[in-house]
């Protein structure tokens, strides 16, 4: 296995044998590197908070791993720099149409791992189906606000 050098300010997210998702207005960054062994990921990358004037890159080091982004309708993906082993693939159910400005790059390794592409409403129910969403849900009823979670891009103030 090559290692290779880290993203210099890149998001960090580790999953062993466990499920984390990153739901909401929950970052800035533009870097991301996931590390994941038989786990599942979920990083919500919809927030008006990213910057999508350069590439949002995502280094994965995936084994037996599930990495689910939720992205906005408008970005297309860029798979070239991946290295799979053995099994998986990259499912992207409704791929941008026409021609897209905002780019993510996809690059690592994969090994017996998927790496999933959830846009719009598919994105948004991704997002609905989850404690995070209950929560948020639950603290904007008693605030008497909007939910963010959902669609972060949202002004959550009514």
């Amino acid at each position: 296995m090559k290692t290779t050098t880290p993203l210099v300010s890149a998001e960090r997210i580790h999953a062993d044998h466990t499920t984390v998702k990153h739901l909401g207005n929950w970052t800035e960054a533009t870097a991301f590197e996931v590390r994941a062994r038989r786990s599942s990921v979920v990083l919500d990358l919809r927030s008006p908070h990213i910057g999508w004037d350069e590439p949002v890159t995502v280094r994965a080091d995936l084994a037996g791993a599930m990495v689910k982004l939720l992205l906005p309708e408008d970005v297309a993906v860029d798979q070239w720099d991946l290295a799979w082993t053995g099994r998986g693939k990259v499912k992207d159910g409704s791929a941008a149409t026409g021609a897209s400005t905002r780019r993510l790059v996809l690059s690592g390794t994969v090994a017996d791992g998927e790496i999933r592409i959830h846009r719009g409403g598919v994105a948004q129910l991704s997002a609905m189906c989850s404690r995070a969403y209950l929560q948020d849900l639950r603290r904007a009823h008693r605030e008497g606000e909007l939910p963010t979670v959902d669609d972060p891009a949202r002004d959550s103030s009514r």
